[in-house]
């Protein structure tokens, strides 16, 4: 049996489907297309049903592809489960007509059931079960309230003959079952709500916008630097090194081999930085120095999802993303570009043109430092100084405004306006965090290590073939001349396409002063995307915008690496 999970945005579904079919889930794509989807399985009875979490929709007349994809989904579907906020009853039900004239079975979990008493709205769930003619259960996803009487009633579900309306037709039923099944009553604001309406007001948003985005990344920063020097640099300086010194003399401490896994002893031992072997910088980069990072942002990207703030911050950001061509939404995969830019990129397919996802996708690729990279960033850089660090993301913020100025001039296309659900602040629940976090660190490590792995073994083969050489001495105008990096720095700017954590690392090796070490972290975030990133630039905005956005990237660099050798 394939139970459809369908709803609206924002009405708590994927906390539903986290609590139905716990953390052993699959990320697909829908065929065909870059759309993303998640199914799990429950038991039911005697046997086992698969919950599909549909993308969600407002109207099973597509204005995007994910509606697209929500609405070719339905046809495989045994029963629906369609997820309804509570709190928004007479827009949710749209979508519920359309999906009862597709006569497939279906029941209604009225989700968020607990916020209708706050906010002094009555529900007579009995009768909006006679008017809609299936089974409607109230249920709170958060904490789980429901859930269980909602799988009972699954074999319940029903499909009455309703005939196909027109739209003016279904709303004129949406507004005749609402008024005969809700009444609302005065209610007093809770602290919440207060906070909820100045978080979208121009001087208090900007104001707590600020706050937000300032703790954020001091907590980001104090939870991962927290992780490597009370937990992850002990155990690979305590257990890790000597099994690694222990391998080492097996090896004769030198040798081909010895230096594909090892990597060069320094001053006769192993530098987790510097050694650069596949078992020891291989594994000590994407576990001992991004890893605790990665968490640790997720762990805040995850609590603001959440708690609601992210779409006030879109809207808060309309005005200004407008001046880019873009409209307050894409500002939410900016954001997850700090976390990944691969996530970031996939995100904005949610966007409705092609102008909006070829700038947005340019812009994150271009100033938006994903977390690894600002992990080795604020780790190399902020050992000259806090002042630097400051220095670094100050011209990729002043990059990332007036490249996105241009790129709005130039590059053809409309921006529609900003059509956003807003949900209320609500206090997440720990296990929902919990799991989205183990899902998205999982991921990471998944693209991570094996990318890593390689970018080693690569580089140590060229080093061995001598080709770098070639490489130096054909580049070395272009790096040291605009750049004023010395030439041995063209390694890591070639190992930057595979992972540009690693390529900072790398720069981290060559004794670079304080001006050098800036230059090189500017030229790096914004030249040629990681191999993860690139991978997912062609598949989101096909080969030809890839190859412009590339040439943008590249050029951008170039020009600001010479501008800060210049005049720094």
């Amino acid at each position: 049996m394939k139970l459809l999970l369908m709803g609206n945005p924002n009405v708590g579904k994927s906390a539903f489907f986290s609590r139905v079919t716990g953390i052993n889930v699959i990320a697909s794509n829908y065929p065909g297309t870059t759309v993303g989807f998640t199914r799990g399985f429950l038991k039911l009875g005697q046997q086992q049903a698969e919950v599909i979490d549909v993308p969600g929709t407002y109207t099973l007349d597509p204005t995007n592809k994910a509606e697209e994809v929500a609405n070719e989904m339905l046809k495989d579907g045994d029963v629906i489960i369609n997820v309804v906020d509570a709190t928004n009853l007479e827009r949710n039900l749209y979508l519920t007509l359309e999906l009862l004239e597709k006569n497939t079975p279906l029941i209604v979990a009225l989700n968020m059931w607990d916020d209708t008493k706050h906010r002094g709205i009555t529900i007579d769930t009995k009768q909006l079960e006679q008017l809609l003619g299936v089974p409607v259960v109230p249920t709170v996803a958060a904490t789980g309230e429901g859930i269980k009487k909602l799988i009972s009633q699954i074999p319940r579900a029903t499909s009455p003959p309703i005939p196909d309306r027109s739209q003016d037709e279904r709303w004129a039923a949406v507004g005749k079952i609402a008024q005969q099944v809700q009444t609302i009553s005065h209610h007093h604001h809770t602290c919440l709500e207060h906070l909820a309406d100045a978080s979208i007001k121009s001087v208090s948003g900007i104001f707590i916008a600020a706050i937000v985005i300032s703790l954020s990344f001091f907590l980001v920063r104090l939870i991962g630097e927290g992780l490597i020097g009370y937990l992850f640099e002990p155990l690979f300086d305590g257990i890790w090194s000597p099994i690694m010194m222990k391998l080492s003399a097996l090896l004769n401490n030198e040798g081909f081999i010895h230096e594909i896994l090892i990597g060069k002893l320094v001053e006769g031992k192993i530098d987790f930085l510097q050694s650069f072997g596949i078992l020891t910088t291989g594994i000590f980069i994407p576990i001992g120095a991004v890893f605790p990072y990665i968490f640790s942002f997720y762990l805040v990207l995850g609590f603001l999802e959440d708690v609601g703030y992210l779409p006030r911050f879109a809207v808060l950001l309309d005005n200004l993303m407008h001046r880019f061509g873009l409209h307050g939404y894409a500002i939410i995969p900016m954001f997850l570009g700090l976390g990944c830019n691969v996530p970031g990129i996939i995100a904005t397919r949610v966007l409705e043109s092609r102008k909006e996802r070829f700038i947005t996708a340019t812009l994150m690729s271009i100033g938006v430092p994903c977390a690894a990279l600002q992990a080795m960033i604020l780790g190399l850089v902020g050992n000259f100084g806090g002042q630097y660090v400051f220095l670094v993301y100050v011209t990729l913020f002043i990059v990332w405004i007036i490249s996105g100025v241009i790129l709005n001039f130039t590059v053809s296309g409309f921006s529609p306006e900003l059509l956003l659900e807003i949900p209320p602040y609500r206090l997440p629940p720990v296990r929902l965090m919990v799991s989205k976090i183990w899902m998205r660190i999982l991921s990471f490590l998944k693209e991570a290590i094996p990318v890593v792995f390689i970018g080693i073994f690569v580089i140590n083969i060229l080093y061995t073939l001598k080709l770098f050489d070639y490489i130096t001495t054909l580049t070395a105008p272009v790096v040291s001349g605009l750049l004023g990096l010395p030439e041995e720095a063209i390694g890591a700017i070639v190992i930057g396409f595979l992972r540009k954590d690693m390529a900072v690392g790398m720069l981290g090796t060559l004794a670079l002063n304080a001006k050098q070490m800036v230059v090189g972290c500017v030229v790096l975030a914004m030249f040629f995307p990681c191999i993860a990133s690139f991978t997912i630039l062609v598949k989101e905005l096909g080969f030809r915008d890839m190859l412009k956005a590339t040439g943008i990237m590249i050029g951008a660099s170039l020009a600001v690496g010479s501008l800060l050798n210049l005049f720094l």
